[in-house]
């Protein structure tokens, strides 16, 4: 349990730099923006724009794969993607470090689905969706993120005079 001295020193030292919270909003927001990209795409059942030089978006995006209990994956990847860029604001607003932990932990989900998906395309439908890589670069860098910021948490609570 933290003392008063361990309290007040976490209250006045944020052991989360800027930078990481800098990645944790950009990622995040861009994530949001490329995968709702793509709902916006399904749900009006629109083409994508995508050359054939950098993959076949569309032998993705409507492979059976691309659902899950009739929900898009890019709609659930938006809702991920949002839920980690409000977390991180929360954080910025209030200054609660759970918030941007529960954040941290959340961005394994991310990264595990985003290999998951990585490997359909590359082995199973063998096609290649560039949007769906940004997505994937975007969680794997959200979680190398979540990593180090959980790392820094570690640190101050066996430490907190850091």
């Amino acid at each position: 349990m933290m003392n008063l001295k361990t309290s007040l020193i976490k209250l006045f030292h944020p052991t989360i730099p800027k930078l990481l919270l800098a990645v944790f909003l950009i990622a995040s927001l861009l994530g949001f923006l490329d995968t709702t990209y793509l709902t916006v795409k399904h749900y009006t059942g629109s083409s994508l724009n995508c050359s054939v030089l950098f993959g076949d978006c569309e032998k993705v995006t409507t492979s059976k794969y691309s659902m899950l209990a009739g929900v898009p994956l890019a709609l659930i990847g938006a809702i991920y993607y949002f839920t980690i860029f409000i977390l991180s604001v929360a954080y910025l607003d209030t200054k609660r470090e759970k918030t941007i932990i529960i954040a941290s932990y959340l961005t394994a989900t991310g990264f595990l689905a985003s290999a998951y998906f990585v490997f359909l395309q590359l082995f199973i439908i063998k096609a290649i969706c560039p949007y769906c890589m940004v997505s994937a670069i975007l969680a794997t860098i959200l979680f190398i993120n979540g990593v180090i910021v959980l790392k820094l948490n570690t640190k101050t609570l066996a430490n907190p005079e850091l």
